[in-house]
Order: C-alpha cells, then sequence, then structure tokens
C-alpha cells in the first residue's frame, strides 16, 4: 500500500470523537470491510448485553451479582433510587471529608495537618489509584502519596523509611471490599505496627474503603478510625477506581475528581453508540477480535508516548487479563480465552523491546498513545525549531511505521492532554471495550475464578508451613531433611512446597529455624 493509499484507509477510518478530545486510528490494522459486516450481529449482541448490564441485569451469573461501574459517573443511570442516593452521598462524603483533611479540621493526633497519604491495598485496589495519582500528581498536590500494594516485607520497609518523621502526619487509607484480602491486611498491620512503635494511636490517623459489616470494617469500628467508605459488592475491583476507592485518594491527593467523573460520563455516552466506526469502545473490541482471530492469539503492547501515563500497561493488565482470562465461556464450553498485555513508555520502548516488535516472533498488535500537548507552557528548542515533544512525536511516528514497514498491526490512540478528563475518558473507554469484547467471545468478564484459586493454593502453603514448624518444634525433634520433615507432617507429596518454604524460613530469623549442610543441596537438614 502506497503512503497516499494509507492515508485515504487513514481518513475512512480515523474515529473522531470531538466531544471527549480524543481520536482512534485503526487503518494499521489490516482488516477488510467484509470483517466489519461479518461482525456486526455479534457486535449488535454485544451492544444488547451493554445494554442489560446497565440498566441492573445479572451481569455475574457465578455470584448472582449485577455491575455497576458505569453508575459511578451517572448515579441517575442505577436502577434503584436507593443506588442512586448511596453513589451521590458517598461521592459528597469524598469531598467533604477531604476538604476537611485540607483545612486541618480532620489532623493528626500531634500535627497541625496530614501532608502524607499512605494507601494500602492490591490489585484494582491500587492500580487504579496509582495510574490516578501518577498521572495527574505534581508539586501542587496538596498530599504526597505513597502506596503497600504488596506483602514485601522489604517494600513496607522502604515506603516506611521514605516517610520517615512524616509518618506523624500520614493518613493511612486501607482498602479491601471484603477485608479479608492477606496482602492488603499485612500491609495494615505493618502500618500499625509502625504508629505504635512511635506511640501513636493507629485509629486516629486511620481510614478504611470496605463493604458494610465487612472484616475490615469491624476492625475499623473497634478501633475507632477516623472515617469509613462503602465499596459495593456490584463493583469490581478492577473497575473500583471511579469509586470511593480512586475518588477518595485523589481528593485527598488535591486532584479534580469532578474532572474524572465528567470525563468517563461524556466517553460513556459516546460509546453507547451502536454505529461502530463512531465507537472507540466497539472499534477496540473489534480490532483485539481482529488481531488474535477472537481467540487472543495475539499479545496487547501499549505504549504510552507520555510519561504520565507510564501505569497505563499495568492498569490495563489487569482491567484485560482478569476480565478476558478465561478458560469456559458462558455455556461452560473450555475455550482458554485471554489477550495478554504488556507495555513501556516511549520513546523508552525504543531502547527496550520495539527490535523484537519489528523484527522478533510476530505475535502482538500495538497500542501507541499519543498525547497533543507537550507541557503547560512554552518549551526551549533543542535545535532549531524542534522541541524535545517533536523529538518525542517523531519517535513515535517513526516506530510505528517501522512496525508497519514489517506488517505489524497497530493502533493509535490520540488525546489533546493528560487531564483529569481525560484520564478518566480513558478508563472508561477500555471498561467499555473490555465488556463488548468478552460478549463477542461468549464469556464472563466480570468475575475471576483463577485469583480465588491461587488464594486457596497460597493458603494450603501456609498451612504445611504451620505444620513444618509445630514438628521442628516437637520435643527432641532431631535436624531432618525436606523429605523426611514432609514424610512426618503426613504430606510426602508436597515434599517440594516444603523444601521452598524450609529454605524461607531458614534465610530469616523470625521463626528460628536453621539450615545445616547436607551432602547434596536437597540433603541439608533442618532444625530450630
Amino acid at each position: 500500500m502506497s503512503e497516499r493509499q494509507q492515508w485515504e484507509r487513514y481518513k475512512k477510518y480515523l474515529c473522531v470523537c470531538e466531544p471527549i478530545g480524543l481520536t482512534l486510528d485503526v487503518s494499521r490494522m489490516g482488516f477488510d470491510d467484509a470483517f466489519l459486516s461479518r461482525m456486526q450481529a455479534p457486535l449488535a449482541s454485544a451492544f444488547d448485553a451493554m445494554e442489560a448490564l446497565e440498566k441492573g441485569a445479572i451481569a455475574n451469573p457465578d455470584e448472582k451479582r449485577r455491575v455497576g461501574h458505569y453508575w459511578l459517573r451517572a448515579p441517575e443511570l442505577a436502577p434503584e433510587p436507593g443506588l442512586t442516593r448511596a453513589i451521590q452521598d458517598t461521592v459528597a462524603s469524598v469531598r467533604s471529608f477531604a476538604a476537611d483533611v485540607h483545612a486541618g479540621r480532620v489532623k493528626p493526633e500531634r500535627a497541625a495537618r496530614f501532608t502524607q497519604l499512605l494507601v494500602v491495598g492490591i490489585g484494582g485496589s491500587a492500580l487504579g489509584p496509582q495510574l490516578v495519582a501518577d498521572a495527574l500528581g505534581g508539586p501542587q498536590d496538596r498530599m504526597a502519596v505513597h502506596f503497600f500494594d504488596n506483602t514485601d516485607p522489604d517494600g513496607f520497609d522502604r515506603t516506611l523509611g521514605a516517610l520517615g518523621e512524616r509518618l506523624s502526619e500520614t493518613l493511612v487509607l486501607v482498602i479491601s471490599k471484603s477485608g479479608g484480602t492477606k496482602e492488603t491486611r499485612n500491609g495494615m498491620l505493618e502500618a500499625e505496627a509502625a504508629y505504635k512503635a512511635r506511640g501513636l494511636a493507629f485509629g486516629a490517623h486511620a481510614v478504611a474503603v470496605t463493604g458494610e459489616g465487612s472484616e475490615l470494617d469491624q476492625v475499623a469500628r473497634k478501633g475507632g478510625w477516623l472515617r469509613t467508605f462503602p465499596m459495593w459488592d456490584w463493583v469490581g475491583g478492577r473497575t473500583s477506581v471511579l469509586s470511593a476507592v480512586g475518588l477518595l485518594p485523589a481528593a485527598l491527593q488535591g486532584l479534580d475528581i469532578d474532572g474524572l467523573l465528567a470525563g468517563a460520563r461524556d466517553t460513556d455516552v459516546l460509546t453507547r453508540s451502536r454505529d461502530a466506526l463512531k465507537n472507540p469502545a466497539a472499534l477496540l473490541a473489534l480490532m483485539w477480535h481482529h488481531a488474535g482471530g477472537g481467540k487472543g492469539a495475539k499479545d496487547m503492547v501499549i505504549l504510552p508516548y507520555k510519561d504520565r501515563l507510564l501505569l497505563m500497561s499495568r492498569y490495563l493488565q489487569q482491567l484485560v487479563m482478569e476480565s478476558l482470562g478465561k478458560e469456559l465461556d458462558l455455556s461452560g464450553k473450555p475455550v482458554m480465552q485471554g489477550i495478554a498485555v504488556y507495555g513501556n513508555k516511549g520513546s523508552t520502548d525504543q531502547h527496550a523491546y520495539v527490535q523484537q516488535l519489528r523484527e522478533g516472533v510476530h505475535n502482538f498488535f500495538a497500542t501507541f498513545i499519543e498525547v497533543l500537548k507537550d507541557r503547560p507552557a512554552a518549551g526551549m528548542e533543542v535545535e532549531p525549531d524542534i522541541t524535545s515533544g517533536d523529538y518525542l512525536l517523531g519517535f513515535l511516528l517513526g516506530t510505528r511505521r517501522a512496525l508497519h514497514e514489517k506488517g505489524r498491526e497497530s493502533l493509535t490512540l490520540t488525546v489533546r492532554d493528560v487531564s483529569a478528563r481525560t484520564v478518566g475518558s480513558l478508563i472508561a473507554l477500555y471498561e467499555r471495550a473490555v465488556g463488548l469484547y468478552a460478549s463477542l467471545v461468549n464469556i464472563n468478564a466480570y468475575h475471576q475464578p483463577g485469583v480465588e484459586a491461587g488464594k486457596k493454593a497460597a493458603g494450603a502453603v501456609l498451612a504445611l508451613q504451620l505444620k513444618l514448624l509445630a514438628e521442628l518444634r516437637r520435643p527432641g525433634a532431631a535436624p531432618r531433611t525436606a523429605e523426611q520433615l514432609a514424610q512426618a507432617v503426613g504430606a510426602p507429596d508436597e515434599v517440594e512446597t516444603a523444601f521452598k518454604v524450609l529454605e524461607h524460613l531458614a534465610a530469616n530469623p523470625e521463626h528460628g529455624v536453621r539450615r545445616e549442610p547436607g551432602a547434596s543441596y536437597f540433603e541439608a537438614r533442618y532444625r530450630v
């Protein structure tokens, strides 16, 4: 195809969304009009399913739950007046609480104001807030934001070390719908211990976002925490960023939560259109289907040419992969669906993996994210009539061309700037694209049985650890190998897990386990 022909294809298929300041270029995807015709009926069914979901239909049949994240930015669409009021009241409470914190009306035990915010959460309770904080934050922030988003002891220590003496002016926000998420529970306990070590009352510095009556809700009430905010069962973690999960930390940081909600709301309106060529969410879903043959055969590479959107790929990893990575379709048939997502940022990617994208295994399609506005004020020229931002665009267009020359498909998503409205719009765009694609391939996008399986397996590992420790501490117990200990606790088939657990116990001082070298690496003996 000549450059002139490519220009005509670009004009034909460019989706221009002026109300939200966004365009989507799908011209470098190798579909034809016959593909669009074939997908008309499946897409119409996907639109029907989405319409039913927004009206309150049971969209998660496994858990008999509705899926209502679209109501968060348009409460009037909620199917019951009580839900509408709950959403509106929560947003008002978020604004009011943030204002009280900023004004010092809600203040810490031994400081005039809260200046730091420590968010404790994992998965959707961290990835969404992290994306928003990094994309929109700056030196003007009302509070500096930190995260506990894992159960890594060294990660806790690094974050607490960075806070240092400012811990006394740090507000802790713990986010967990059930309150039973162990990573979040562990982060909460580590934070609580740090406050106690400084003679501070943890409850006087803590806020929760959780389900009513959950374990965390009970802990917060018993501990006299400052406030609790709701997390409803009809909002999944990976689509919760525009609930109190994301709005509260954003408001405390001093970000424009009204802009976030408005951007998402306007994008929802636009992406309800049934004209696929004017609906960027539908076009994304169609292009994902085209690229992977409806079977996820190609990975999705996210390349935002903007530092502020670096975390977009991490956010989309969960949104896309947890939603679409399913073994069974809605009829119970094994399908092994999913789309792998990874990414970096431009032009860093050109010094990382673009070499493979252009010349290596052809197992992907790329999504370039272009931001038209370089910086708030006029910038300097690094060469006559050329700025750093001009170079960034040059690298984006150059990389896109280099991939296209090798037959590597790509999408280009262009936005005006990285504002609250834009970030809200991007969140809503991908939420709807994921839902539409799931309908196209007949899977449930709103459950995650694989995640639950991993949690159960982790519980079994910890149960084995307790048995091993009990056996090691038995009076008169002699040093033994992993095989001997696994046999002794009645788990001979779990010897590899026992070996890994024992190695970890011996590497850390808390449990008092010692390792004695043996004749081979696997014949090491363990004792207390």
